[in-house]
């Protein structure tokens, strides 16, 4: 009986313990953390294309081609893992000036090159092996996972100085924070695009035809800190 009524006491008295708790005085701020890289790897966003009026024939070309494509690949070292074909379509097209029928075979393929420097010469060895469209180039590190740590690392210690300027005119100081939460990542990629047909001569293949510039990584963050 003593039991039960202890245990009645306690439940009674729980919600007046909460309220008897004191205020917790918080500061919430953002901060943001930017790194700047040098892209070592790139993507290129490709598709083999043909237009006839015989959608067997057309694929027999596009095929052709993409084992041209992907046997050269090979031959210059790069992995199967970083060859991959994206969609595979073969469509029927109507002309509606001649009113006639044409079909449209199209493979997308996304070439990962882990050595940036060996752009040129693969684009320059792609184009004589038939590929006859780019959607564009993507820049990347091989190292992103450590750039981010180190924005996001950034992020914190910004958002934690930003309290610390908040609370200090108020004569007052931060504590431990009491939450944190990422708000957003925002990986900037230049990327250059070239028209959806391609025209490059050999000597323009063996020149410069990219400038690869910085990625810019940002993340932000939003984090509470106890008010003293």
């Amino acid at each position: 009986m003593k039991k039960l009524l202890f245990i009645l006491a306690l439940i009674i008295a729980l919600p007046v313990m909460a309220q008897q708790e004191p205020h917790r005085s918080i500061v919430n701020v953002s901060g943001e953390g930017v790194v700047k890289v040098e892209p070592d790897e790139v993507i290129i966003k490709s598709r083999i294309e043909h237009e006839g009026t015989s959608a067997a024939e057309v694929k027999k070309q596009n095929d052709e081609v993409v084992n041209k494509v992907i046997k050269y690949l090979k031959s210059q070292g790069i992995e199967e893992k970083d060859i991959q074909t994206d969609y595979v379509n073969l469509n029927k097209r109507y002309d509606y000036n001649d009113k006639t029928y044409s079909y449209v075979a199209t493979q997308a393929i996304s070439i990962n090159l882990r050595n940036i420097k060996a752009y040129e010469k693969i684009m320059k060895g792609l184009l004589e092996n038939g590929l006859n469209r780019i959607d564009g180039i993507q820049f990347k590190s091989s190292q992103m996972e450590k750039y981010e740590r180190e924005a996001r690392k950034k992020a914190v210690l910004n958002a934690q100085n930003t309290a610390r300027q908040l609370a200090e005119p108020l004569g007052q100081q931060i504590g431990k924070a009491v939450s944190i939460s990422e708000m957003d990542y925002n990986k900037f990629q230049p990327v250059y695009r070239m028209d959806a047909a391609v025209e490059m001569s050999q000597s323009k293949a063996e020149g410069e035809t990219i400038a690869p510039g910085e990625l810019e990584i940002k993340i932000k963050v939003n984090v509470q800190f106890e008010l003293k």
